[in-house]
């Protein structure tokens, strides 16, 4: 397996995930048919999104889960990180909405 990189294309970054979905199924011996019913998606989803086909999101999530993977999105896309003192401001007054951005 390839590590991703922002030089990426789209593309690739798909084919990669798709292998890495594809990989971790085989790792548990399950079939494409037996995931795709597992997942809850339709088996030409599941082989469409292992070729590295665009696919929603939606279906990523329901692939991680069914393959007990879930927690690899927290890597993927980790909570922001708040500064302490913006943290301490925030429980003083609590946040009311966003503010647009200067310039």
């Amino acid at each position: 397996m390839a590590q991703i990189r922002s030089t990426d294309t789209t593309r690739e970054v798909l084919g990669e995930l798709g292998g890495r979905l594809r990989t971790y199924r085989l790792q548990q011996n399950v079939t494409q048919a037996q995931l795709a019913e597992t997942a809850g998606v339709g088996l030409a989803t599941l082989k469409r999104t292992e070729a590295g086909e665009n696919t929603r999101l939606e279906t990523i999530v329901k692939i991680l889960r069914a393959l007990g993977r879930l927690e690899a999105l927290d890597g993927f896309l980790p909570p922001p990180l708040v500064s302490p003192i913006r943290l301490a401001e925030a429980r003083e007054r609590g946040r009311k909405r966003a503010r647009p951005s200067r310039g």
